[in-house]
This record gives structure tokens, sequence and C-alpha cells, in this order.
């Protein structure tokens, strides 16, 4: 009966992320808006709505080391493992304005979350405290994002898949919010789980974050992409994972530090600094490899590789701590 229930909770995965892909799109040509803001804003911020429940109740428990690691960990499986997945699927094609902008800004919140957490390194503090005027800086920096992003609709052209299936408005905001309360309510089911199930085997807070909360409450950017690139939509595909990433440093951490200022623990520098390494290597990858502003299954089969042995990384230092 168990696997029943759960069938039942992928296929309605599954059918969210798809009306959620639909509705957008649909959205998005009605009102001449892009397919690339709409991947950057509207889809971008609700598939990330799980790792903002899990962090606002993270800090309300003060469980910090889930709240930091389930963004970091969920920024880099987005880029290393969703991508894949999604280019692997179909060749992601991304637009001038991604690799030039929004890849750099989302490469730029990456390093001002550096140097606001290690203060024991910039400041010679005793701590590393992602403190309340920390999430304030976090979150001007997402509001400068957000004000871009409608810029871009008044200055780029716009291109719309041919296969968009146009609905009515009514319609597209039925299937937005329908695939919304799937995704939610499927990573909250997945979330309870594996919190419970890695707590009984005594693995730390953050290693917890970094592992199972962060891919889990990734499927939604996961089944979302996935959708996006079988339908050939590259621009929410790409635009969900460098969107949602940026929601996730920008404005789900700056919410989480205002609500509870978060203790860093010293060796999560290293997730830090990989999660900047493998930004830039997605912008060197659509700028100087293969086919200029593609990312193909070559590249794709690269971000795996890393993604392995990162997830290998934290397993062997997390068995070397027990």
């Amino acid at each position: 009966m168990s696997y029943i229930f759960l069938v039942f909770w992928f296929l309605i995965l599954i059918k969210s992320a798809d009306f959620l892909v639909d509705g957008a799109s649909s959205f998005a040509k009605k009102f001449g808006i892009s397919e690339l803001v709409i991947g950057l804003t509207i889809v971008a911020f609700w598939t990330s709505a799980p790792e903002l429940f899990v962090n606002v109740f993270s800090a309300m428990k003060w469980e910090t080391g889930i709240a930091l690691g389930n963004i970091l960990g969920s920024n880099i499986a987005n880029i290393l493992l969703i991508l894949w997945i999604s280019g692997f699927i179909y060749p992601l094609k991304a637009k001038t304005s991604t690799v030039y902008k929004e890849i750099p800004f989302t490469l730029l919140s990456s390093f001002a979350l550096f140097f606001l957490i290690f203060d024991s390194f910039f400041s010679q503090a005793k701590e590393n405290i992602l403190t309340r005027w920390d999430g304030l800086v976090l979150l001007l920096f997402f509001l400068i994002f957000f004000v871009y992003t409608f810029g871009i609709s008044k200055q780029e052209t716009q291109f719309f898949s041919e296969k968009v299936n146009e609905m009515s408005i009514v319609k597209s905001m039925i299937y937005i919010i329908g695939g919304i309360i799937g995704l939610a309510l499927w990573a909250e089911l997945l979330v309870r789980s594996a919190r419970a199930i890695a707590l009984s085997f005594w693995v730390s807070e953050t290693f917890i974050g970094l592992t199972i909360v962060a891919v889990w409450t990734s499927l939604p950017e996961l089944m979302t992409s996935i959708i996006a690139s079988k339908k050939k939509n590259s621009d929410i595909a790409i635009g969900n994972i460098i969107g949602s990433n940026i929601f996730n440093t920008l404005f789900i951490l700056g919410i989480t530090s205002i609500i509870y200022p978060l203790s860093v623990e010293s060796g999560s520098i290293f997730d830090v600094l990989f999660m900047i390494l493998i930004t830039f290597l997605l912008l060197i990858f659509l700028l100087f490899v293969g086919q200029r502003e593609i990312l193909g299954r070559l590249e794709g089969s690269i971000f795996l590789f890393l993604y392995m042995s990162y997830m290998s990384y934290l397993i062997y230092n997390q068995v070397l701590a027990i």
C-alpha cells in the first residue's frame, strides 16, 4: 500500500511540474512577457518555496545548520545535477542576457554571501554568523535583481516556442496555482521523511541540509526543468535554475537570517567556494566550450562527475567525523 502511495505522489509531482510550465508559458505569451522573465521570477520563486519553508521552520527551531546547508546544497544540485539531466534530454540554448547578465549576477550574489558569512576570515571575529544586517544586505541585492528582471521584457525581442499552448488568463492561473500546490505538498512530504531518516543516523545538521534535504527540496526545480526541456522551452529550463539560485541565496537566506541569525560552521567555506566555482564553470561552458551559449551532453557529463565527487567528499568527511 505504501508503494502505491509513493507512486501516486510521484505522478502528482510530474503533473504539477507540467501544469506549472504550461501555465507560465501561456501567461507569458498572453501578456508579451518573455519566457526567460517568467522562468527567472514566477517559476523560480515557487519552485524555491520548499527551501523557503524548510529554512523558516529551521530558523524558528534554531536548526541553523539545516538552513544554510539546504541553500548551499540546493544551489549546487541545481547546477550540477538538474542542468545535467535537462541538457541530456535536450541541449539547452541560453539567451545572451542569461550568459552575460543573469549568470554573472548569480556569481556576484555567491561572492556577496561569501564575504558576509566568513567574519572570522575577514574581520578576525571569533565565529561566523550571518546576522540580521547581513540578511538586509542580501535582500537589497535581491531587490536590485527583481527590478532588473522586469526591465528585460522591455529591452529584448520576445521569442516563444511554437508549441506553447495559449490558454485563457483564468485557465493559465489555475494551471500555475495547481502546479504550485502540488509541488509544495510533494516537497513537504519528502522533507519531513528525509529529516526523520537522517536524524536517526546521527549525522550533522549541515550534512542533512547539504545532501538529503537539499536534493529533495530541489525536486520541484528538477521536474519543472525536465518538463520545460522536453517541451524545448530552454528559457524556462535555464531561467528556472538561475532564478532559483538567486532566490535561494538572496531572498531565502536573507529572510532566514532576519528571523534568526545563522551560525556558520567553518567547514562551510568549502561548500560556498565550490558553489562559486561551479557557477563560474557554467559561465565558461556557455562562453567557450562546444557550441556557444548551448549546454549539451558533454558539459552535462562533467557536471555529473563533479556532483558525484562532491557527494563522495561529503560522505567521506561525515564518516571520518563520526
